[in-house]
């Protein structure tokens, strides 16, 4: 039996995404075998991000300055505000680095299930920003699941009478992906998106 320390460990680790317990049990082990070269550096790295990371009051992104460096990024084009999820939907765009415009982290989406309203997910700063940076679009990337669908329609909803362009992110078969790969709502929206290959030569 591990000490109480380890166990506080194991317990500590299952509560981050995609560890239950026995993936929480090996990384325990690797960190306690590892001090010098593993664990001594996750304490330094934890304590340095608890001490300067900070959440955008902007854009709630985080970042160890407020504003982010997006937000406060001059090369950044004020017009174009993308809407996602979580932080992470965020650094994935980034790292396709196809968007130069500037983004919106709600937090989540919208459930009454587990009490997530709009309060909780800073619709009003976001109409906020709308209203005060003279945005020209807001592009909802939210995902294409029941509660980002709703949460989407609420949002459009909630924009409307800005007068601002407000698009969606296309849904269908992502590059390289496999139909058997793929759920049955993926499926659905790819056919309900198709389009010609090639467009027929008029008469």
């Amino acid at each position: 039996m591990a000490g109480v320390e380890i166990e506080r460990l194991i317990r500590l680790l299952q509560r981050l995404p995609g560890l239950g317990p026995r993936s929480a049990r090996r990384a325990a082990l690797a960190l306690l075998e590892r001090r010098e070269t593993l664990l001594q550096p996750l304490l330094e790295a934890l304590a340095a991000c608890a001490e300067r990371v900070v959440r955008c009051s902007r854009c709630r992104n985080l970042d160890v300055r407020d504003p982010c460096a997006i937000c406060a990024d001059p090369e950044r084009d004020p017009a174009l505000l993308c809407v996602v999820e979580r932080v992470e939907d965020l650094w994935a765009l980034e790292r396709a680095g196809s968007f130069r415009g500037r983004y919106f982290v709600l937090g989540g989406t919208l459930s009454a299930l587990d009490e997530v309203g709009p309060e909780e997910l800073g619709v009003d700063l976001l109409l906020e920003r709308v209203r005060e940076e003279a945005v020209r679009e807001v592009i909802l990337a939210l995902g294409a699941t029941v509660e980002g669908q709703t949460t989407a329609h609420y949002l459009a909803e909630r924009l409307e009478p800005l007068a601002v362009t407000t698009t969606r992110l296309a849904l269908g078969v992502p590059v390289g992906g496999e139909l058997h790969y793929l759920d049955e709502g993926t499926l659905e929206a790819a056919l309900r998106a198709r389009r010609p290959l090639r467009e027929r030569n008029e008469p």
